[in-house]
């Protein structure tokens, strides 16, 4: 078991769900219905991966290498640069604001995510 991976995942497993409630409930009036599927595409990803950083620190136990413990950083950096960008738009957008050029961390954050998914798979693949 790799306990950081884990708590990361629960942590970021219950943000998704206040975030998600947020922006059905609190957000929902106040943006257009384009941005709101920004939100909740930040909120889907968020989950998927918080799931992830949960498998990463269970394989962990089975799968003990430095490759398959790279996983979780690189999920969490996704999930802050990826949704956590998502988010920042669509807040950004409520005062007229933009994020501007530093929108090119959202595509760094899924690239985050990508290397995330190769390295669970090549430390699963790992011989011991």
């Amino acid at each position: 078991m790799y306990k950081p991976a884990i708590v990361t995942g629960i942590v970021t497993a219950a943000l998704a769900v206040i975030l998600g409630a947020f922006g059905a409930h609190g957000l929902k009036s106040q943006v257009t219905p384009e941005q709101l599927g920004i939100f909740e595409k930040g909120v889907t990803y968020q989950f998927y991966h918080s799931f992830a950083l949960l498998a990463a620190g269970i394989l962990y136990s089975a799968y003990p290498n430095k490759v398959l413990r790279a996983a979780a950083p690189l999920f969490t950096s996704g999930i802050l640069l990826f949704s956590g960008s998502l988010y920042l738009m669509v807040g950004l957008s409520i005062s007229g604001g933009s994020i501007g050029g530093a929108g090119i961390i959202t595509p760094i954050g899924g690239l985050c995510f990508i290397a995330g998914w190769i390295a669970l798979l090549t430390g699963v693949l790992k011989k011991k």
